[in-house]
């Protein structure tokens, strides 16, 4: 069953955060992942848990749990991790779909 990795992003640095998108799709690509789509947050409709507002969205879609654990553990991944703080706030959760 395929994995969908859904990133919530609030934009900090946007010069960070394009050295950052440059760099990460390469990361997901060695963990037989890719990137499905990016966007721009709207509006909520509904908030019921009270999320805090964000920019964009990701959504990646690995084969399974495992890829997906693997590259967000991975060593490539955390490579970026000192960018990607400098350029945003990240929330990241898997679904199964």
């Amino acid at each position: 069953m395929a994995i969908k990795v859904i990133g919530l992003i609030q934009l900090n640095d946007p010069e960070a955060f394009e050295e950052y998108r440059s760099q990460v799709g390469d990361t997901v690509g060695l963990h037989q992942g890719k990137i499905i789509s990016r966007g721009s947050f709207n509006t909520f409709l509904w908030n019921e848990l009270q999320c805090d507002s964000f920019s964009a969205v990701v959504e990646l879609e690995f084969p399974d749990l495992e890829h997906s654990e693997s590259w967000a553990n991975s060593p490539e991944y955390q490579s970026l991790l000192a960018i990607r703080s400098k350029a945003m706030k990240l929330t990241l959760f898997s679904v199964s779909l």
